[in-house]
């Protein structure tokens, strides 16, 4: 079968630009598609490709013209769910293949997608699913019996079964097809850097599970750990890529396999940089492990700090401190390791609270601070616990960087004042 994947290009919208002029940030989604990248990998015995909208915009008709596809396999963050559809639709309009969707959020709210434009929906990690529904299509066998897949039942509830993940979906032995996107590899640059970079993969899921998150439910809870083999060997097919970004929610949530790793690459001898996610007591627990990280070419890590008063991360399920976060950063300074750090504003933040944040981040010296507005989103225990009070449902704002909850400042302060403090840090 031609299997078609399609990576929607930049979506969502912005209120702070709409409704009061500020263009100063916006949010762009960046990088490789690595997940249809890892489903590809397992799609053996079919011919595949991958259009990557984000880096070309209007590729997908003259990609879909030349390839004519059996099957169209879409992914999505919310913020691109509207326009998957609305590309679903268009294709529907023209042609008829059996059209997926897959990603985060058919994961966290499947029911989005039961329409008629869209045949089937894969929640959570669909490497193994999405053959095994690839496969039912080939034999004509019925493909809604799939754990994992739902058939879509427009004007209906959907049929879904709950799929039990467990290692054997991560089919690691089964490369990502990094070759589909060869191409735009030149597109895919860390901007501050001014270098390409290339994605890997060391787990799925999370060992923890805050409020906010949409990531656990991608592996049902589970934290699912690559064999250090199949992470050397996807090292070495970036052969040429001199920045590598480890796109796991908690890198070293397995420490053991952590070290492990960390000891191969420094055998294999890789003259490369590396990014990874890590939690400030992953830091604190296990400094050693970053010390040798660092000797392996560790860089940069991106640190979830969330916010900086101990009841709020407690609200989050976050499971730190502050004085954590704090004992982290001396460390990961010590070690010359730069640091990434993501903080959530809140939108009852005060000017007094953004001050606060903005001594924060400069007393201890977080060198790319990256700034989002608390979104409940679909699926998550944050947004039951919100439910009541969000006032904007339009998924197109669900970008991180719009308030669709009220504000204690008036709407246009707090853009205001978020914006400035956001370019405070990144002026250049």
């Amino acid at each position: 079968m031609r299997i078609l994947l399609i990576n929607p290009p930049n979506a969502g919208r912005s209120i702070p630009e709409e409704e009061y002029g500020i263009t100063a940030v916006k949010q762009i989604f960046r990088g490789e598609p690595l997940g249809l990248e890892t489903v590809a990998g397992n799609l053996d015995g079919h011919e595949v490709a991958i259009v990557d909208l984000k880096v070309d915009p209007d590729s997908l008709w003259a990609e879909y013209d030349r390839f004519k596809p059996h099957v169209v396999g879409f992914t999505a963050v919310t913020c691109e769910a509207n326009r998957v559809i609305q590309l679903a639709e268009e294709i529907r309009r023209s042609d008829h293949p059996v059209i997926v969707v897959g990603g985060q959020h058919a994961t966290c709210d499947p029911q989005f997608f039961n329409r008629p434009c869209i045949d089937f929906i894969v929640t959570g990690l669909g490497k193994k699913s999405f053959r095994e529904l690839v496969d039912a299509l080939e034999q004509k066998e019925n493909p809604a019996k799939i754990p994992g897949v739902a058939g879509s039942n427009p004007g209906g509830d959907l049929s879904l079964t709950i799929r039990k993940f467990t290692s054997a979906d991560l089919v690691d032995d089964k490369p990502p097809r990094y070759d589909l996107v060869e191409k735009n590899r030149n597109a895919y640059i860390l901007t501050k850097l001014g270098m390409n970079i290339g994605f890997i993969v060391t787990a799925f899921g999370c060992t923890h599970r805050c409020s906010f998150c949409t990531i656990p439910e991608t592996t049902g809870g589970n934290y699912l750990v690559c064999r250090v083999d199949s992470v050397i060997r996807d090292i070495k097919l970036l052969k040429d890529i001199p920045f590598i970004r480890m796109v796991d929610a908690n890198t070293f949530g397995d420490v053991g396999t952590a070290e492990t790793l960390c000891d191969r690459i420094i055998q294999e001898g890789f003259q490369k940089r590396f990014l990874a996610d890590i939690r400030p007591d992953t830091v604190v627990r296990h400094p050693q492990l970053i010390r040798k990280w660092k000797t392996a070419g560790l860089a940069n890590v991106i640190v979830g700090f969330e916010d900086i008063h101990d009841g709020t991360l407690q609200k989050y399920h976050k499971r730190i401190d502050v004085e954590t976060s704090r004992k982290a950063i001396e460390i990961l300074h010590d070690c010359g390791i730069a640091i990434v750090g993501d903080f959530i504003v809140p939108p009852d933040y005060s000017h007094e609270d953004f001050g606060r944040l903005e001594r924060f981040i400069r007393e201890n010296r977080i060198e790319i601070p990256l700034l989002s507005i608390l979104t409940p989103m679909p699926g998550t225990p944050l947004y039951r616990e919100m439910k009541d009070q969000i006032e904007i449902h339009d998924l197109d704002y669900y970008t991180f960087l719009n308030a669709v909850t009220p504000t204690r400042l008036a709407k246009k302060e707090f853009y205001k004042t978020f914006a400035e403090l956001f370019l405070s840090f990144h002026k250049n």
